[in-house]
């Protein structure tokens, strides 16, 4: 029968007999991990950590999973970065030496660190290895199974020669019980735990404690070693209604009275709603006592949180506070993800009505000029503007239906545009519109955040899109919503096109063209202002125009070009007062075909001393000034620079679409042919004004004032000399040049009657239509670069107050992350999502500053060594887990922190007894410090609400004859908590 037994089955018996059962292969499998991670040998030879290494160094953590049958454990190996350790001092290890644990037992340097693993609180070690249930298993209760991971570690360690101590978690997780060991050559130290919900009355001190400690050593040497006592009491302070309040109370004479934070429009309020400092957390802690030098017991406690050498302080924050920026932030970014439409935000029949207002023009211009379209807009308040305009709208829609009331609303239309106010009554103001905000470089200088803006892609502070975001922001926030914010915009829209059919120039947007280095939105608005600027300029010249026409009819004799000449120096004189660096003059009859210079009178002059020469009045047109001491190629006459049309301004979607459409022609012969001649639209404009300004000139003497590269005065030949070619450059000749075909094509025209290269009322129109059409969500959108803008700004403005550098470097990493996500065209929300909470937590830790500074009374200018040792002590609150405070209870911080408990002490009292109230009342609280115990009815530190008590020895176990090995006992003692973690070592050699 052997022989017909399957060989894989026979060979399958065979290895199987390597591991006997599972615990086996569990126990296999720890040493292989042990020595997969390289803890195997020696430990000992690490120097203690230096004071507060084990919260300031860096543990590193390694983990993997192993299973003992079908239950899944992780085994993580934690160990506090090692510094480098020299050779030599690695040849002097001794090969009996304690491991490294059994010495991290004594060592005092790190006694209750603030922010470690509990195990490196209870126990002081640098390595260990945890054992713990997974995530899904079930805790390890029984007694039996404790016993058998206990006996698993034990033979690991044995077994590996691994010096590192293993710890094994049991019972619930919450409970945070651990059991262990760890191995040396000839000693062992057992790692044991008691956890119990009430503190036991006879242990309930120092005394009962030190009885439990001596019992467990079992030492019978007389006299015993000296027992080392570190003890803290920990005091909480929760009550801070006594100290004064971070925000700023509401101004209830404000328009937004009654709003905590509430700010003016064109601003964004900062700070805490509610108090971001919970909790404080006084320490009091004796580092280095013995057994004698202080009695606590259940009669009486030599232990007074005044008298303790050492104090520090934590303080704990309140989870996810509410503050004002994070609010508006967050608020207006929901908007962003809406998706209703104007229509389904403000009802359908005002949107109807909208719609037929806009489709339109000429009853829309009828309305918005009913009261009279003559007056100046220094004379007219927006709220005027926006009644009239809107009067039969707001005819059918009662007042408690409107998203925004009539007061906030023209509040809001004032902040947006200041130059409509009432008080505007100068004289200047009476005979022309106010001029808006240039927002150049003298404002670039300013600060230098200012050109932020160009980083952000977002638009120039105390522009209209700048502060029309923050407007946008607090109406979302106190005013309405979404309904709010679509009123809003339908009224903003309104009111820039009454400036466009009134020639009114929009406040707060730079002249010339778009900056396409700004938001869309911003882009936008600069368009139609420039179409306003082209309008008002065609206007002012048609006047001119037609009063010169006047005044030709009455001056009998007079010539025809000298009136044209003084017309048209007026002309001029007029534009430039209105619209600095523009030179155009009227337009002809057809609009739609030509376009005509306003100032000529260049040309005029140039035209007048030519006819005086040959005769001819119109021989040249369109002349600005002589080009340097050019002449033509083909005659003796100066080269003139012609008026030429400026290019017609472009936003950036504009150039995108024009893009597409270029590439949509292919690369084809026909196809490139085309969109060359598109490209040069601007080009053959130019060149009809260099042939009207310069009569009888050749292709050669344009490209010489227009593209003198293209031009070859002279080159060197090969011997060195300079030789006079005077011809068009190599790529000027090439066949079919678009320059030669273009010149060849080019009439005599001058500006003024050439088909314009810009179309203001289109794209003005255009430019309306297209706000119009924006959702609410789709605003939201456009002007979110700027509210993140006012954000940083904001954050930086309320940081330079408190000085705090880990916010000054974050908000640094938040410009630059806010730079790469605002600059594509779809944003990603995740992202913003996460950098508006990055915000938000910098807000909040301004606001905890804050609120830590007016608990320590530090007051702003004030100056002093106490005030900057305060400071300091503030600061480092933010910055570290813990903070020492240097003197104690009697110096600066210690005083204050004192009258905090002496205050919030007697505050409770006061809820109990009216007597003590009144009494209370009177007295100072800044009186004499009262010792505990004394005669005072309230005590000035309330019961701790943590006990920590560290007991440490050397001495010989289990026998006296044994090594003198450490021995260590954590207590805590809580009002719902009682644990013990005691590590007891024993020789294993001679016992």
């Amino acid at each position: 029968m052997a022989a017909d037994s399957d060989p894989e089955t026979e060979v399958f018996e065979i290895t199987d007999f390597t591991t006997a059962s599972e615990w086996e292969r569990f126990v296999s499998r720890v040493e292989e991990v042990l020595n997969d991670w390289k803890l195997i040998g020696n430990s000992a030879g690490r120097s203690p950590p230096e004071k507060g290494g084990y919260t300031t160094g860096t543990w590193l953590e390694k983990s993997q999973d192993i299973n003992f049958a079908d239950f899944k454990f992780f085994i993580n190996h934690f160990i506090l970065k090692p510094e480098s350790e020299k050779d030599d001092e690695k040849d002097k290890l001794e090969e009996d030496a304690f491991p490294s644990a059994m010495q991290d037992l004594l060592c005092m340097n790190n006694d209750f660190p603030p922010r470690a693993h509990c195990l490196v609180r209870w126990y002081g070690m640098q390595e260990f290895v945890v054992i713990s249930p997974g995530a899904n298993c079930e805790a390890i209760i029984s007694e039996s199974k404790c016993n058998l991971l206990l006996s698993s570690i034990s033979i690991s360690l044995a077994n590996s020669g691994c010096q590192v101590p293993i710890f094994v978690q049991i019972q619930q997780k919450w409970r945070r019980m651990y059991v262990g060991e760890c191995q040396g050559p000839g000693v062992r130290t057992d790692f044991e735990m008691v956890h119990l919900r009430k503190v036991p009355s006879q242990y309930n001190h120092l005394s009962g404690l030190l009885d439990i400690f001596k019992s467990k050593i079992g030492c019978n040497l007389s006299p015993l070693p000296p027992i080392n006592i570190a003890i803290r009491f920990t005091y909480i302070l929760q009550d801070w209604q006594q100290h004064s309040w971070p925000q700023q109370p509401p101004d209830f004479d404000t328009l937004l009275g009654g709003e905590v934070g509430g700010v003016e429009f064109g601003k964004l309020p900062f700070g805490a709603c509610e108090e971001p400092i919970s909790e404080l957390h006084l320490a009091t802690t004796w580092p280095h006592l013995t057994e004698g030098i202080v009695v606590d017991n259940d009669v009486y406690s030599d232990l007074d949180p005044l008298q303790a050498p050492h104090w520090s302080v934590r303080v704990r924050t309140a989870e996810n506070p509410q503050c004002l920026l994070g609010d508006f932030l967050t608020e207006f970014f929901k908007l962003c993800c809406r998706k209703e439409s104007t229509e389904e935000v403000l009802g359908r029949a005002l949107a109807d009505e909208e719609g037929q207002e806009n489709s339109d023009i000429s009853s829309a211009l009828s309305r918005l000029t009913e009261p009279t379209a003559t007056v100046p807009i220094s004379k007219l308040s927006v709220s005027n503007m926006v009644h009239s305009a809107r009067k039969h709208i707001r005819r059918r829609r009662r007042t408690d239906e409107s998203p925004l009331h009539n007061d906030v609303l023209n509040s809001v239309l004032l902040c947006l545009f200041p130059d409509a106010a009432v008080e505007k009554s100068s004289e200047n103001s009476k005979n022309k519109p106010a001029q808006p905000n240039a927002c150049g470089k003298a404002d670039q200088d300013k600060s230098p955040d200012y050109n932020l803006f160009l980083q952000l892609k977002s638009a120039p502070i105390d522009s209209l899109t700048y502060r029309l975001a923050l407007c946008v922001c607090l109406i979302n926030y106190n005013h309405g919503g979404l309904r709010a914010v679509a009123h809003l915009w339908q009224e903003f829209v309104l009111e820039l096109r009454y400036r466009w059919e009134n020639n009114y120039l929009i406040y707060g947007l730079a002249g010339g063209p778009p900056d396409l280095r700004c938001c869309l939105l911003h882009q936008k608005l600069q368009m139609l202002n420039c179409c306003i600027e082209r309008k008002r300029a065609r206007d002012e010249a048609r006047r001119t125009q037609e009063g010169g026409k006047e005044r030709e009819h009455r001056g009998a004799g007079s010539s025809h070009n000298g009136r044209l000449t003084s017309d048209s120096t007026t002309a001029s004189a007029s534009t430039k007062e209105v619209s600095p660096g523009k030179s155009w003059d009227s337009w002809s009859d057809s609009e739609d075909e030509f376009f005509e210079c306003l100032s000529d009178q260049g040309e005029t002059e140039a035209s007048h001393t030519e006819g005086e020469k040959d005769g001819s009045k119109s021989k040249a047109e369109g002349r600005l000034h002589p080009c340097n001491n050019m002449t033509l190629l083909n005659s003796a006459e100066p080269l003139y620079v012609p008026i030429t049309q400026e290019p017609a301004p472009m936003t950036e979607d504009l150039l995108e679409e024009q893009s597409e459409v270029l590439a949509k022609l292919g690369t084809s012969a026909e196809g490139s042919h085309l969109r060359a001649r598109m490209q040069s639209a601007c080009l053959l404009s130019d060149m009809e004004s260099f042939k009207a300004a310069n009569p009888g000139c050749v292709l050669e003497d344009f490209v010489r004032w227009y593209s003198p590269r293209d031009y070859v005065e002279e080159e060197v030949d090969e011997s060195g000399n300079k030789v006079v070619k005077g011809e068009l450059s190599a790529r000027m000749k090439i066949p079919g040049n678009m320059w030669v075909e273009a010149w060849e094509t080019a009439r005599v025209t001058p500006a003024r009657r050439q088909r314009r290269l810009f179309d203001d009322t289109k794209e003005a129109e255009k430019v309306l239509h297209y706000l119009a059409m924006q959702k609410p969500a789709d605003v939201t959108r456009h002007l979110l670069p700027c509210i993140l803008h006012s954000a940083i700004l904001k954050l930086k403005d309320e940081e330079s107050i408190e000085d705090i550098p880990s916010v000054k470097k974050s908000i640094q990493q938040a410009t630059s992350q806010a730079s790469k996500l605002l600059h594509p065209p779809n944003y990603d929300y995740k992202k913003l999502e996460d950098f508006i909470n990055q915000l938000i937590a910098m807000e909040t830790v301004i606001t905890r500053a804050r609120s830590l500074k007016s608990k320590f009374s530090i007051c702003e200018g004030e100056k002093g060594e106490d005030t900057e040792e305060l400071e300091k002590f503030v600061s480092s609150l933010l910055e570290e887990p813990e903070v020492e405070v240097i003197g104690a209870g009697q110096g600066p911080a210690g005083s204050i922190i004192h009258k905090m408990f002496i205050n919030s002490q007697r505050l409770a009292d006061f809820t109990s007894d009216e007597a003590a109230l009144l009494s209370a009342l009177e007295e100072d609280f800044s009186s004499d410090r009262r010792p505990a115990g004394g005669s005072n009815k309230v005590p000035d530190f309330p019961p701790p609400a943590g006990r920590e008590i560290l007991l440490r020895t050397c001495v010989p176990r289990p026998a006296p004859y044994s090594k003198a090995l450490p021995q260590r006992l954590f207590c805590v003692l809580m009002k719902e908590e009682f644990r013990l973690a005691g590590a007891f070592s024993s020789d294993t050699a001679f016992f």
